[in-house]
């Protein structure tokens, strides 16, 4: 990797931190070349601290090391992209990130529907409410239409029509993740499952 520490006059480039499972930024430092190469060598992300004006590994106070998984460069060779595993709390301030931001798998509109789901659930005597109406029947009304949603798809699935497949998979994926809210889960951990089964 060739990196142009020469382009500031403190021979710095910024280092961004991204979770190496949930993609969530957690920092932004920088490092000179010494830091970088003692990044390299001991998998535990260290910057040029600018107050202190000395190499700092990240933890080596408070514990809560970011242990090296990945290193990117970008186009231009001046800025990197660390992947890492954090151990604790990323910043001084006790948050996961320097941002505020919850260190958790998001899966954007998939988590977005979630939360929406859990929204119409816990405001139950909506009437207008679908989603709010299936849980009032309850776990078998709610596991019957999911087995219902499934044999459409496979109805769909042998016929030509692309978009009856396509909103009948949309059905089925919708009642999946409210049949998972009524069993006490959420889309997470069936992949922490699928993830168990990697080899």
């Amino acid at each position: 990797m060739k990196l142009d520490f020469s382009k500031n006059t403190d021979g710095l480039i910024p280092a961004i931190i991204q979770d190496s499972e949930t993609k969530k930024v957690l920092m932004l430092g920088y490092m000179n070349s010494e830091a970088y190469d003692k990044t390299i060598e001991t998998r535990k992300v260290t910057f040029y601290s600018r107050s202190k004006e000395r190499l700092w590994t990240k933890g080596e106070e408070s514990g809560n090391f970011l242990h090296l998984i990945e290193v990117k460069n970008d186009c231009d060779n001046d800025t990197l992209l660390i992947q890492a595993k954090p151990e604790g709390p990323t910043c001084h301030k006790g948050t996961d990130t320097c941002w505020g931001v919850e260190n958790k798998t998001d899966y954007g509109f998939i988590s977005d529907l979630e939360n929406t789901i859990k929204a119409r659930r816990e405001n139950a005597d909506s009437e207008k409410s679908y989603v709010a109406s299936l849980f009032k029947l309850g776990i078998n009304k709610i596991a019957q239409k999911v087995g219902e949603e499934a044999i459409e798809v496979v109805i769909e699935a042998k016929d030509e029509n692309d978009d009856l497949f396509l909103s009948e998979s949309a059905d089925l994926l919708f009642h999946y993740l409210i049949l998972l809210q009524a069993k006490g889960f959420q889309i997470n951990d069936v992949v922490n499952v699928l993830k168990s089964r990697q080899k």
